[in-house]
């Protein structure tokens, strides 16, 4: 299977700690593990994760284990969903510090190169506008 990676960058209106922190909580908006239908998360290095996200009528389970939480700088984790087709692919978040806020950019590797390995960058492009918008409301 051929594979690709992906790679979406958002500014964020707010210090890399506190992005960080709101992109690791789940009970955050703005987190990808926020509002998951079930959550199970452990966010320490080996921890495992399982998300179930409704999503067009679907649940879309999710999970993988955690390979680095270097706070502020970097969430580094496995991920496998039924759009990677049994792959497990990696998802690296970076938090640096620019212009009065931070550049999140995140980087999906090892996803499969069809069209629903494609589609998460549109999904991770959604989650990362997401994260802007709360931490500008925050203000």
């Amino acid at each position: 299977m051929k594979l690709t990676s992906i790679t979406v960058r958002q500014w964020v209106p707010a210090p890399p700690k506190k992005v960080f922190d709101v992109w690791m909580d789940p009970k955050s908006p703005g987190s990808f593990w926020h509002g998951g239908h079930r959550v199970i998360y452990n966010p320490v290095v080996g921890g495992m994760f399982y998300v179930a996200v409704k999503h067009e009528g679907k649940i879309w389970p999710h999970f993988g284990r955690f390979l680095k939480v270097q706070r502020p700088r970097l969430a580094e984790y496995t991920w496998m969903s039924p759009a990677t087709q049994g792959v497990e692919s990696v998802v690296a978040v970076k938090f640096t510090p620019r212009k009065k806020g931070t550049l999140v950019t995140l980087k999906h590797s090892g996803l499969p190169a069809d069209k629903m390995g494609r589609q998460h960058k549109d999904g991770w492009t959604w989650i990362l506008s997401m994260l802007a918008q709360t931490m500008a409301a925050k203000k």
